[in-house]
């Protein structure tokens, strides 16, 4: 995009139908979820003067992604999307429906609590890496990048509306309602799914197994890195700032003297903040770098919390509040964006997962880690904790790489050509073994380049790379790669993207005219044991 053109404006993707229909019912959801959210923090409040336990509320809804993110991503990539998604939003619903029958007949106790919120997480979580990779799916490839931004936005829209209906429902009314009010909530995603057409995927080779489809998601996001350096920042950005939202129920209520009422129009500055961010982010990543708009997330957010921790204002917090939130949504959607990216079809949900588990993983962690400082010591103290921590973190990964731009998908070749098939097949595993015959000159740059082989290798598909140099021919190398099975080794063809191909072509400007790459393909053979020696 040039930089005279206009770039689509952050709403724009609701313009389409599919993705208006389900962003809006994720919406609904959302609402009713931080209605949920005040109310259960509020519960816990008169149930338990403990922080650890008032923070482990946001912990059960992280910790679930980390044990299911993973399955639930590869599941994404091999079943029928619309099944699974439907299948997470009715555990929630079941679950979040229960939570508010044993509110109404007072049976809730602090670990009770817990445990059904943690269902409602698990739920989430087993259909999170399917929902967020498959929206952007739903609109044209210019308005993807603002419908990945749009999908961070809506969680954080919802705080500016569910927060304040929830205080001032559970003022007026009870736990129970705004449980159930909740759980009512599902039924709008569920009607939602049931007449959206989900893109089918046209598998272009045999399904893989689930646990082989999990470690090849394993293997591209470690291979990748610039996804380790986006989830290396997501970690260190989501550990402290999503503390503050943990901790600022003990803000309102110790701090500034404030009801349920007032709690939940101080969460709903967060959503304000949200909406700023949703309709200036677009002209904002215009102008400034990614690796910019990181940076300022880190500040806007440092410098609230250090505000939160000094200050007995209202009207302080509140407008500390709104930044934090405007920087919270913006630097979460560069990175999320900038993630998926960098993602090509095959792998998107599972490898999403990974990012999803790093962002839950991160929050329930330094919320139940935070949560700890402020039991141990104070509430500012952790906050001054905080305003440090992003800080430090903002420090320490200045020099990770970012994607150059945050917009596009990753796109995949035309598949390699591979090697016929032969007429008997092992189902073992088969090792390629790839001689390169390079000019003298060009060793030692070859050798500089070795290392991104290696990547591609491991990121498409090959489990264990060598590679090997000619003890009489110091410039003839052969590369030598394992695959599980030939059906593997032809996904691996199937994966290599533009930008591989690229690469190889620069590697095969290397080699000694009339001596092209060669390939050679080997199973593995079967020797049985013999125990009896032979004469």
């Amino acid at each position: 995009m040039t930089t005279d053109q206009k770039a689509p404006g952050g709403w724009a993707p609701l313009r389409y139908a599919d993705f208006r229909r389900l962003w809006l019912a994720q919406f609904t959801s959302n609402i009713g979820s931080w209605m949920q959210t005040v109310a259960a923090q509020w519960v816990m409040t008169s149930l338990t003067s403990s922080a650890l336990l008032l923070s482990a509320i946001s912990a059960a809804g992280s910790i679930p992604v980390l044990l299911l993110a993973v399955p639930s991503g590869a599941a994404g990539d091999l079943f029928d999307r619309k099944r699974l998604i439907f299948a997470g939003q009715a555990l929630m619903l079941v679950a979040a429906a229960v939570l508010a029958i044993l509110s109404a007949v007072g049976a809730l106790t602090p670990w009770v609590l817990i445990a059904l919120l943690f269902v409602i997480g698990a739920g989430g979580a087993l259909s999170a890496p399917t929902w967020q990779t498959l929206q952007p799916e739903l609109l044209p490839q210019e308005f993807r990048s603002q419908g990945i931004a749009l999908g961070s936005v809506n969680q954080n829209l919802a705080r500016a509306v569910g927060p304040a209906i929830g205080g001032v429902l559970l003022a007026a009314t009870s736990a129970a309602l705004v449980f159930g009010i909740n759980a009512a909530s599902f039924v709008a995603v569920l009607g939602a799914v049931m007449v959206t057409r989900i893109p089918v995927r046209q598998p272009t080779s045999s399904r893989e197994h689930a646990f082989a489809a999990m470690r090849a998601g394993g293997r591209f996001v470690a291979n990748s890195p610039v996804l380790v350096a986006l989830l290396i920042r997501s970690v260190g950005f989501v550990f402290f700032a999503g503390a503050i939202w943990a901790l600022l129920p003990l803000v309102a209520r110790h701090r500034l003297g404030l009801g349920s009422g007032g709690y939940g129009l101080l969460l709903g500055c967060v959503g304000v903040g949200a909406v700023i961010a949703a309709s200036f982010g677009p002209a904002l990543k215009q102008r400034v770098s990614p690796g910019g708009i990181y940076a300022l997330a880190c500040v806007m957010v440092a410098a609230p919390a250090a505000l939160l921790a000094v200050t007995h204002s209202v009207a302080l917090v509140a407008v500390g509040l709104v930044v934090s939130g405007a920087a919270w949504i913006t630097g979460l959607g560069v990175m999320s964006a900038g993630y998926q990216s960098q993602l090509p079809a095959w792998v998107k949900a599972r490898a999403f997962a990974f990012y999803l588990v790093a962002f839950q993983g991160a929050n329930g962690i330094g919320a139940l880690s935070l949560g700890a400082v402020a039991q141990g010591s104070l509430v500012r103290t952790a906050l001054l904790v905080i305003a440090v921590g992003l800080i430090v973190v903002l420090a320490a990964t200045w020099a990770l790489p970012l994607p150059a731009h945050v917009g596009g998908d990753a796109h995949d070749a035309d598949p390699l050509p591979l090697a016929e098939e032969p007429g008997e097949v092992s189902s073992g595993v088969v090792t390629v073994n790839v001689e390169y015959a390079v000019r003298p000159e060009a060793a030692q740059t070859f050798l500089a380049v070795a290392p991104d082989l290696r990547r591609l290798r491991k990121r498409t598909g090959a489990v264990h790379w060598h590679l090997h140099r000619d003890v009489e021919d110091a410039a003839l190398f052969t590369e030598m790669f394992v695959t599980g099975s030939w059906e593997e080794h032809g996904r691996q063809h199937q994966r290599v993207e533009h930008a591989d191909q690229e690469f190889l072509a620069k590697i095969d400007a290397l080699l000694r005219e009339g001596h092209p790459r060669i390939a050679r393909h080997e199973f593995g053979v079967h020797v049985p044991r013999s125990w009896r020696a032979k004469s």
